[in-house]
């Protein structure tokens, strides 16, 4: 069952299981509100547990361009289509989020996005193979991220 991410009254729900719960809610809240300014668009979550499609997705993306297995348990997907972009997001129980962006018809801006909540190490899985730049967010404190481009076509 999906449920709508409110950026105004942040909500652990869903996420209690998390090492890092506060600050994965936060960094939900601060995708959600990013969408809704941008895109005028309802960030909208599911339990990973319903949508085998969107794990599938993203986890094929990850092996193929850089074989990359996250150990971590997904707790969290959301997946849709604004302005000719397709996102589709994994929520990690160890407070990572990966987000995947993927224009339907430009092919120089398909890319993978890693977040890392306030509080959680660097997963070992991107440890020497990516740098972090480091985002200040009112919602979730300090955001680490990092990105690489997609090559193939999925």
């Amino acid at each position: 069952m999906s449920s709508i991410v409110d950026f105004k009254n942040v909500s652990t729900a869903g996420l209690e299981t998390s090492p890092v719960a506060e600050a994965l809610a936060g960094l939900r809240a601060n995708e959600a509100r990013y969408f809704m300014n941008k895109y005028k668009h309802e960030f909208t979550v599911k339990p990973a547990s319903e949508s085998q499609e969107t794990l599938d997705y993203v986890t094929s993306i990850l092996k193929k361009e850089r074989d990359i297995e996250f150990q971590a348990k997904p707790l969290e997907t959301s997946r849709f289509l604004v302005e000719n972009i397709q996102f589709a997001y994994v929520i990690y129980e160890d407070g990572l989020v990966v987000n995947v962006m993927y224009t339907v018809d430009d092919h120089k801006k398909r890319a993978v996005g890693f977040k890392l909540s306030e509080g959680m190490e660097i997963p070992k899985e991107l440890e020497s193979k990516f740098k972090f730049a480091r985002q200040k967010s009112k919602l979730a404190g300090t955001i680490r991220g990092s990105f690489f481009v997609i090559k193939g076509e999925y």
